[in-house]
Parts: C-alpha cells; structure tokens; sequence
C-alpha cells in the first residue's frame, strides 16, 4: 500500500474535527458579538473552564482504558465541602484539610478501582452508586446548604492554587497553569510512555494485553485514583475562585466531561484517547456555553447545542474511522 500524503495523514487525525468546529465557533460568535473576544470575556471563560478541564484529562486517560467514572461531579463538590468543614471548625489548617480532602478523594476512586477490576462490576453501575454515596455525604455535612463564605486572602495555599494576575489585558488565575502542566503531563504520558501504552493496551484488548504481561488491574485502579483526585483538586480550586463551598456543585459535571473527551476524539469503547482532542473538546463546550448567552439564546438551550455537537463530532469520528481502516 502506497504512504499515504500528509493531507491525508492529517485528515485521519481524530483531532482535527474538533480543531475546524472550535474555529468556526469562535469565527460565529465573535461575528455575531464583537465583546466575544474582549479580554474581560476571554479571561471569564477561561477561569471556569480550566477547572472542568481538569476533570476531563484525567477522565481521558481513563475512557482510552475502556473505563468511566461518573462520581466525578460529586467530588468536585464534596472535596472542597469536607476541606472547608475541617478548616472553618478549627480541627487542622488549610494546608492539612487540603491534604485530607485530596486522599479521602484518592481512597474513593481507589474504592471504584477494586469494585470494577476485583468484582468485574461495570464501571458506570460502581461509580453511579458512588455518586450517590459521596453527594449524599456532602448534602449531609452541610444539612443541603452551602458552606458560611470566608476569606482566604492571604493563605499561600489559595495564592498557589487560585491566585490572579494580570498579564496585559487578561485577568488570569494560577488554575490555567494548572491545566497546562496537567495536559502536558497527561499528553506526555499516553502518548511517550510506557504507562500509556499500557492504558491504551488495556482499553484496545484487556485479554491480549493481559496475556502481554500488562498489568490492567493495576493501571485501571490507578486511573480512577487520578479521575477522584483530579475532580477533588478542581473542585477545590473553584471553591476558592468562588468563596463558596456547595454541595450541590459539579451536578451534571460528569457527563459534560464524557462529552468533552468524547467530542475532542477519544474512543468510547476504549483503545484510543487524545490530550489534545479533549482540550480542544473542553474548549469547544465552554465556548459554545458562553457564546450563546452572548449572542441571546436562552442558556436553558445549552443542552440541545451539546447533543447536535456530540451527535455531529460523533458521526464525523466515524466517517474518518472507516476510511482510515479503508486505506483512503
């Protein structure tokens, strides 16, 4: 078979739907409303977006294992609900609470890592229950109420994580480094490692790869580790930028973090997954979110904007698949 042209090579690339519809969109958007693209808008989109985005790298890694987790949601709100709860009550500093809420979260995804890997439970029936478990734990440390607000001015834990700056015309937080050095980390690992070989190993054929000498049971529980932790660190980070700690957040996060890894390209059933598509991915439902209040369509329409994005990347993931099987 001849090699094929780097158009062509191009074209194959998972990413590169995503790429053409975030263009386009922002291209629509600023057309419609030239404030789009004002410096106070950029910045209000990316200090939100960088915290969902968190969630959604970690939960790359995890899909491209053949693996979901659906408590992410609930952590997001039940870390910073359980680190603040320890901190306003004088049990430990916020140091201490922070080390707390993030291990707890660890020990909940390493819980969801034996269900599915010990009990062969599918991993959407063990982390459907553990959402239930963890948003009901939050709902009941707070009695369903958000927690009294507080200052975290001055705590160096705050500056680190959540801390703004100005750079030019954008007022931007430290959570955008964060997402950077996670994505590149990320993108690092699956693609230049080992490690990731064996995730996408692990999601491709678990039997094959198990014969191999993968190690699926291992690397399966430690990516619902990092999805728990990831979850918990961003909730944690929203709860400062916001001062409050709600245990009702992150409802419904989980599944916008499916569709954002889905739509940046990454296979559902597992085998494939892309750092780059699911920053695209993130980018692409932040923008869309915020693009149609900008322009006037009822926010209440965000949802049918996502199932016509997830239907149409869908649909173009498989025509790419076929003729990349095909040899065109």
């Amino acid at each position: 078979m001849p090699e094929r042209s780097l158009l062509e090579r191009l074209i194959a690339r998972p990413e590169l739907g995503p790429l053409v519809l975030l263009i386009l969109e922002i291209g629509v958007f600023w057309a419609i409303n030239p404030d789009f693209l004002s410096p106070q808008n950029i910045a209000n989109t990316l200090a939100f977006t960088v915290e969902l985005g968190l969630i959604a790298l970690s939960m790359t890694l995890l899909m491209t294992s053949g693996e979901f987790d659906l408590s992410v949601g609930s952590l997001f709100g039940f870390a910073p609900v359980l680190m603040w709860t320890l901190f306003n009550a004088g049990a430990t500093s916020l140091e201490i609470a922070f080390v707390i809420a993030v291990v707890v979260a660890a020990l909940i995804g390493l819980v969801n890592g034996l269900f599915v890997t010990r009990l062969k439970i599918p991993s959407f029936l063990v982390t459907l229950g553990m959402l239930l478990v963890v948003r009901g734990t939050a709902l009941f440390i707070t009695d369903g109420f958000p927690q009294r607000t507080w200052s975290a001015e001055g705590q160096w834990l705050a500056e680190t994580l959540v801390g703004d700056f100005q750079l030019g015309p954008f007022r931007l937080y430290m959570s955008l480094f964060w997402f950077a050095a996670a994505a590149l980390i990320l993108g690092y690992i699956l693609t230049q490692t080992r490690a990731g070989n064996w995730i996408q190993a692990s999601g491709g054929n678990p039997a094959a790869a198990l014969a191999r000498g993968v190690n699926v049971t291992g690397t399966k529980i430690r990516l619902f580790m990092l999805s728990a932790t990831m979850a918990a660190f961003a909730g944690i980070i929203s709860s400062i930028r916001t001062s409050a700690a709600n245990p009702n957040s992150g409802t419904g996060y989980e599944l916008e973090v499916i569709a954002m890894v889905v739509i940046g390209g990454t296979a559902l059933s597992g085998g494939r997954g892309t750092i780059i598509g699911t920053v695209l991915g993130v980018f692409i439902l932040r923008v869309m979110r915020n693009g149609i209040v900008l322009i006037g369509v009822p926010g209440l329409a965000y949802n049918i904007f996502i199932g016509v994005i997830i239907l149409g990347m869908m649909a173009l993931h498989s025509w790419l698949e076929r003729r990349h099987h095909a040899g065109t």
